[in-house]
């Protein structure tokens, strides 16, 4: 009984007309390869990881606090394209080349969500686009 249930649910939700968008926005980097900034379906936004170089192309690598805060404000700017704030956001994927920099990439974090901070990870990785340091991920509700 619960495998039938499971599968109306299932055809429910594939009957479903989703509302999807791509949001752009010239306030954030163009995509470096064949994605999206971010894409709304109904009332979720899923937005790109972002690196710290800015929307004109150029970045700042000396620091990793810099290219966090960077990469926060790219996550900003397609946060208000798709009508989103900070304060909508669920769920955060962090990818960083050394996990030694945590606290750094913390304290620049922590002033983007100082309340209700949403679900998140963090991810120590070989190498990211463009030698970035830091590349941050969102889905906003």
């Amino acid at each position: 009984m619960k495998h039938v249930i499971a599968l109306l649910i299932a055809l429910i939700i594939i009957g479903c007309d989703h509302k999807r968008s791509v949001i752009t926005t010239s306030d954030a980097p163009k995509p470096v390869g064949p994605y999206s900034q971010g894409i709304l379906i109904d009332d979720r936004l899923y937005i790109s990881g972002q690196i710290g170089w800015k929307a004109d192309g150029t970045a700042d690598t000396t620091t990793i606090e810099g290219e966090t805060q960077q990469a926060l404000e790219n996550i900003k700017a397609i946060l208000k394209a798709g009508g989103k704030t900070f304060a909508d956001v669920s769920k955060v994927t962090i990818y960083c080349t050394d996990l030694n920099n945590f606290s750094k990439i913390n304290s620049i974090y922590a002033t983007y969500f100082n309340t209700s901070p949403p679900a998140r990870e963090t991810i120590q990785v070989v190498a990211l686009p463009k030698n970035a340091h830091v590349e941050i991920s969102a889905i906003a509700d």
